[in-house]
């Protein structure tokens, strides 16, 4: 699978939880794909809201959030979540410019978890680094 999200922004989410620890480029890489994952489950549930009101476009509703988030004010770019949340579903379905934010600030939120859990993994271990390790044995906790 490809990753359609780049990992500079990603990088740039963990490095934001991390404080003074340095972020391995496979970290990145590792939540990059567990966000694309999560985006795409995320939207294949949304459209299934939708087909339930007999829509063919994603809305802000559709993920359960408010849509406070503007564009702006996200780290994570909205063209590739865009492509994100086709990967899981019918090309019948449009996505709209608010949904498509909407689902970017809960990506973005979801990933600072993981980035902070990582991170506390990181210094439990005694690193200066967060690796993916540390993101996968995150998800190996809480799943």
């Amino acid at each position: 699978m490809s990753v359609e999200l780049p990992f500079a922004p990603v990088d740039a989410v963990i490095r934001r939880n991390a404080g003074s620890l340095r972020v391995s480029a496979d970290a990145a890489e590792e939540l990059a794909r567990r966000i694309q994952l999560r985006g795409a489950a995320l939207a294949a549930d949304a459209a299934e809201r939708a087909t339930a009101d007999d829509r063919k476009t994603l809305m802000i509703a559709d993920f359960g959030t408010d849509g406070s988030a503007t564009r702006n004010s996200l780290t994570l770019p909205v063209a590739p979540v865009d492509r994100i949340a086709r990967l899981d579903i019918d090309d019948q379905y449009r996505v709209s410019m608010d949904a498509r934010v909407a689902l970017a600030d809960l990506l973005e939120s979801y990933a600072d978890d993981v980035a902070e859990g990582a991170a506390v993994l990181a210094r439990h271990a005694g690193r200066r680094t967060v690796t993916a390790d540390d993101v996968e044995t995150y998800f190996a906790l809480v799943e």
